[in-house]
């Protein structure tokens, strides 16, 4: 793979943001190279990196892989098609918001068009030292501010996306959630984000709070709606985080499962192997 130069990935930043500017778009989350050569051939306008997808297909659980690791991978993806990336940086990779500055610094050196930043403690480790799994609105707002702060500084058109927690750590609070939001769209996140919520009402209330910037919607599994339902709530992207690397482990377990017993029905529908190189190949 040969990686882009400045003007490409410039012009993939762009056509990233313009994406967000109206209508309503997918944007998967491969977990490998392959993946993403496989979703660039079918037509997404853009992908975004999934933590968990990663992590496991690297044998471990969501939130322990390193910076570097998690570099490493952005910068594979980034060169696998022309397609933007935007980054799963979970909590941003930092104890400090000038440790957070620092490592966002890094990941835009990697060409992502866009990454996110959480307000959970995101790793293990992390989570066993406090009572709560989120952090207080004020830490999370100056780690927002300090990864805006390396994107202006660094000059490039990386979007920032600000995420709220809530409804995926175990405290559902909508208030709390909207609260968090329009304090991240303050301190200068491009797109707002909370994973978990589906209720239409918590919707289109989160897409009100912070109107006119854009909302990313979860949809994790099966759906009640439809990506032009999705859009009539005034939802401008709709992202899968680790659902197709989730789809991928399950055929998988469940072939495995069948092949344990002796039964090799688990194998039918298996894509070819010539239309896998075919993808490939490019």
């Amino acid at each position: 793979m040969t990686f882009p130069d400045a003007a490409a990935i410039a012009e993939r930043r762009a056509r990233f943001r313009a994406l967000h500017e109206s209508g309503c778009f997918i944007i998967p989350n491969p977990w490998d190279v392959g993946s993403t050569l496989y979703l660039a051939s079918t037509g997404f306008k853009a992908v975004a990196s999934t933590s968990s997808g990663y992590a496991w297909s690297r044998g471990q659980q969501d939130s322990t892989l390193t910076l570097d690791e998690t570099l490493a991978h952005l910068r594979q993806l980034v060169a696998a098609s022309d397609l933007p990336v935007n980054a799963d940086f979970v909590d941003g990779f930092g104890a400090t918001p000038d440790e957070v500055a620092a490592s966002v610094s890094r990941a835009i050196e990697t060409g992502v068009a866009g990454l996110s930043i959480e307000d959970s403690y995101s790793a293990p480790s992390e989570r066993e030292k406090h009572s709560e799994p989120l952090r207080p609105i004020a830490e999370g707002v100056e780690r927002v501010a300090a990864a805006r702060q390396a994107i202006d500084k660094s000059g490039m058109d990386v979007l920032l996306v600000g995420r709220a927690e809530n409804f995926i750590v175990g405290r559902p609070n909508i208030d709390d959630t909207i609260a968090r939001l329009k304090a991240y769209s303050a301190a200068g996140a491009d797109c707002l984000y909370a994973p978990g919520i589906s209720a239409p009402e918590h919707i289109t209330a989160v897409v009100a709070a912070v109107a006119p910037k854009p909302v990313n919607l979860l949809v994790g599994g099966t759906s009640d709606f439809n990506l032009k339902d999705i859009e009539k709530m005034g939802v401008r992207r709709v992202s899968i985080g680790g659902g197709l690397a989730r789809v991928a482990w399950g055929a998988t377990m469940r072939a495995a499962t069948l092949l344990a017993e002796g039964n090799f029905s688990g194998m039918e529908g298996a894509t070819s192997g010539d239309v896998l190189n075919k993808i490939m190949r490019g």
